[in-house]
């Protein structure tokens, strides 16, 4: 059963997967279909709350019998108490915030820690499609064309690094990805290697 659900969930939601411990209490924010969730509640007991802006995913979650809201990440984290978990999860949708400052402060004041995830955009390939083809750059994360994509706040490594220091958020953990979504291991050249890059912080 836990073979059959690994198969299931995305690359980089297996090794977040693996951050958390039995019985936390985590939020996944922009949970989607809920995946994540129901390994964590099935393999893990974990007590999992996901907050989600389409009705679709909504749904999705319902029918699987897990406890979500439909909410906008921008505006409704504000109504969380503080530490309410002990993970908040925020995975691929950084980018897509309107006012990623603002929900990254939420992440970290409701959470004892936050782990995020996102596009690296010092990505090797990203860079070749920009100085070869003068253009900006597709991928299978970044599918849409500059004119109707959600992504208007990418960053690399070393944006998001530097943010973190800047705010005063601890950086507790760093993994850097491969495109197949394996852990890359080498300290050199990580942000011009990394496809996507997960984040584990917290408040100082």
């Amino acid at each position: 059963k836990k073979i059959e659900f690994e198969k299931i969930l995305r690359k980089d939601l297996l090794i977040i997967s693996r951050l958390i411990k039995e019985n936390e209490k985590i939020l996944d924010v922009g949970c989607g279909d809920g995946k994540l969730m129901d390994y964590l509640s099935k393999q893990k007991n974990v007590e999992c709350r996901g907050m989600e802006i389409k009705q679709s995913g909504v749904n999705l979650c319902l029918k699987k019998g897990l406890s979500v809201i439909q909410g906008d990440a921008n505006y409704e984290l504000e109504e969380y108490q503080d530490k309410s978990f002990s993970s908040v999860i925020l995975s691929q949708t950084i980018q897509a915030m309107i006012y990623p400052e603002r929900v990254l402060k939420n992440l970290v004041r409701i959470g004892d820690r936050a782990i995020i995830s996102f596009p690296n955009f010092g990505f090797w390939k990203i860079r070749k499609e920009f100085l070869i083809y003068g253009k900006m750059p597709k991928n299978k994360m970044l599918p849409f064309e500059w004119y109707d994509t959600p992504n208007i706040h990418l960053c690399t490594f070393k944006d998001f690094f530097d943010f973190c220091k800047k705010k005063n958020i601890e950086i507790k953990d760093v993994i850097f990805l491969n495109e197949d979504g394996e852990k890359i291991s080498s300290k050199i050249f990580r942000n011009f290697l990394s496809y996507q890059v997960i984040f584990c912080v917290s408040k100082k």
